[in-house]
């Protein structure tokens, strides 16, 4: 089995760090969905910016809506995106 994800960026947040997917190595540690996105963000720049703690993000493994305590295992496609709004 392969370390690595596939990460997917929506919205706002593909459009600030500049492209809609990538792979990487799961860091030793980062379990959660909350521990990859401080992974992300501790890359500074767009990525700082767009997965900051401040921003209201949506997060999906595998195609279903997920907690940032979610389990993140090699293999995974996680996607973060903003919440959706009407209107």
């Amino acid at each position: 089995m392969t370390d690595t994800i596939r990460v997917l960026y929506f919205a706002s947040v593909r459009e600030k760090v500049g492209c809609d997917a990538e792979e990487i190595e799961l860091p030793a540690g980062v379990t959660t969905i909350a521990a990859l996105r401080a992974h992300l963000r501790a890359r500074g720049g767009p990525w700082a910016e767009a997965l900051g703690e401040s921003r209201a993000l949506r997060a999906a493994v595998n195609q279903e809506m997920v907690p940032p305590t979610a389990a993140v295992r090699p293999g995974d496609e996680v996607a973060f995106f903003p919440p959706v709004t009407g209107g």
